[in-house]
């Protein structure tokens, strides 16, 4: 066998140069590959903080949603409180097949536009919104799927634990959760109003207000029965503390869940209290009755001859269960007289009339947290038939709300406190308020209310123990041109208890029908004011107004008879 030839000197020269130059090539390859990650990392790096292109969009696009305080009543209890929520979105550069994709996430969110999310979807952008405000249950469920590209951001959302129960009041904030009604819109024109507090959750900041919970669920269930009781058209009612003008119930029937907004859309679910006006009828007589006192025009042993209709031009001026004969001043009052009214105020005169109306506050709007009320709706010219039928609730029209505000003189002593949602003393609100009418008027505008209840109009707003005093008013509706006397507006303004007021609280009811439960009528008497008996027994115990004992509650009565 031959020897294996050994390798030349030339071959090994040969053999080292190629080693090295793999060495050299395999460390190039590695420089290369490092350096790759380098810049894609660095690139990486740069379009995390760039500012997004025009269009391009990018998950925080859609997080505008900010962060509010929560809502409290006045004793601490939540009323509106944000939580965070998922929303979906796409990136359509991650989406591997569009219409699976569409498919599956429709299983899941049926009412989303598969036509339209499709077109999104082409258009090119890298951030796609498909549903806000999703429930757990649905975000789960869409995880679920694994489709690349779907994505979540956590956004705030804004609950309203009570639901529909202080509606009107707390108002609601749009998809991006700022304020569109009520003390929602409020506080976001006025930030400074949070408050820290350390005990709440995440922000800690509140907004606390002057609405009791406890009243308010009364109200609004007291008016839901009133409305179905006398089949009427809607019904809204309110409670305000006389010294403070605190506003510790408020509520409109129909009313609407804040957590479903777009029932507020619906025209008939509006606050009556501050954006309808109406001719509040009988009720005014309470104003033009003090007007005439404060004036020193007529005393409580005053007269006036109702024994005839007043013809003025083609008008006629008549009582609803007329006399026929000389009433005094508490008569007009009880029997709630309109002839004698509008002779009262025709004593008065026109202008004196007007101006002692404007002093009350019941001729120009009335601004309170949740926004301007409704302006009142008032004679283009003001001559003597206006000042007579505006004497009992006819030809001018007003917000309950401005109306209930107007009447707080009359029972506080005379002062012109404006009505707040807003947590105030009653010594800081009657500082602060202008006298309107004399201490003297007060106090005789007490005892012709409570008079009302023990042998009038209002004998069934009666709240045993609670000294009820008020005042009924029954006012046909305009249907067309012309008044209608089937169509009416019942309403019941209150004060309690009259030998020391606290509260006033006002109920009205809209086109209530001749029932059974109020003997085949359809006046104030028979329907409002039983509802404001009802409420004031089951509030009263709430606000710590404490009741008399039947003895001393009739020497009370007695004494106001006497007056009379």
């Amino acid at each position: 066998m031959a020897d294996t030839a050994k390798p030349s000197a030339a071959d090994l020269r040969a053999e080292r140069v190629y080693l090295a130059r793999s060495r050299h090539r395999y460390r190039l390859a590695c420089l290369a590959f490092a350096a790759s990650f380098v810049l894609i990392g660095m690139r990486l790096v740069s379009m995390g903080f760039a500012a997004p292109e025009p269009g391009g969009g990018g998950p925080h696009d859609i997080s505008t949603t900010v962060h509010r305080p929560d809502i409290l009543d006045r004793h601490g209890r939540l009323l509106a409180t944000d939580i965070k929520g998922a929303t979906l979105y796409a990136d359509p550069a991650r989406v591997i097949d569009r219409d699976e994709l569409i498919e599956q996430v429709a299983s899941v969110l049926p009412d989303i536009n598969a036509s339209e999310l499709r077109e999104k979807l082409k258009q090119g952008r890298r951030f796609v919104a498909i549903k806000r405000e999703l429930t757990p249950k649905q975000q789960g469920e869409i995880h679920e799927l694994g489709q690349p590209g779907l994505g979540f951001i956590e956004e705030y959302r804004r609950v309203y634990p009570v639901g529909a129960t202080a509606c009107h009041v707390v108002g609601h904030v749009d998809v991006d959760n700022k304020g569109l009604a009520g003390i929602e819109k409020f506080i976001d024109d006025n930030p400074q109003l949070a408050m820290s507090h350390p005990e709440t959750a995440e922000g800690g900041e509140t907004v606390t207000l002057s609405l009791d919970l406890g009243v308010q669920h009364v109200l609004r269930e007291e008016l839901g029965r009133a409305l179905a009781t006398y089949r009427a058209k809607a019904a809204a009612g309110l409670v305000i503390d006389v010294a403070s003008g605190e506003v510790v119930g408020l509520a409109s029937l129909p009313d609407y869940d804040p957590n479903h907004r777009e029932q507020a859309l619906d025209k008939d679910r509006l606050n009556r209290l501050s954006s309808g006006t109406y001719e509040m009828g009988s009720v005014f007589k309470v104003f033009t009755v003090a007007s005439v006192l404060d004036a020193g025009i007529a005393t409580m042993r005053s007269s006036y001859d109702a024994t005839n209709p007043i013809h003025v031009g083609s008008f006629t001026i008549e009582d609803f269960h007329g006399k026929k004969r000389k009433l005094t001043v508490p008569e007009i009052f009880i029997y709630s007289s309109n002839i004698g009214a509008a002779k009262m105020a025709l004593d008065l005169g026109v202008e004196r009339h007007r101006a002692a109306l404007a002093k009350l506050g019941l001729l120009t709007r009335l601004t309170t947290e949740i926004g301007e009320s409704a302006s009142p709706i008032l004679p283009a010219h003001w001559e003597r038939i206006n000042t007579m039928t505006i004497a009992f609730g006819h030809g001018l029209s007003v917000t309950p709300l401005q109306l209930a505000a107007a009447a707080l003189p009359l029972v506080n002593g005379g002062f012109g406190v404006t009505p707040t949602f807003l947590p105030r003393s009653r010594e800081a609100a009657l500082a602060a308020a202008p006298r309107v009418l004399k201490p003297e008027t007060s106090k005789a505008m007490l005892q012709l209310m409570r008079l009302n209840v023990l042998k009038g109009t209002g004998k069934r707003a009666d709240a045993e123990g609670y000294r009820v005093g008020g005042k009924t008013g029954t006012a046909e509706k305009v249907v067309g041109r012309h008044y209608s006397s089937s169509a009416l507006l019942t309403s019941f303004l209150a004060a309690f208890p009259t030998d020391a007021p606290e509260y006033l609280v006002l109920v009205m009811l809209d086109e209530p029908e001749r029932v059974e439960a109020s003997g085949n009528q359809a006046t104030a008497g028979v329907n409002a004011a039983p509802t404001v008996g009802k409420i004031v027994e089951r509030i009263a115990p709430i606000l710590g107004v404490p009741p008399r004992l039947p003895e001393d509650q009739r020497k009370f009565d007695e004494k106001v008879l006497a007056s009379y």
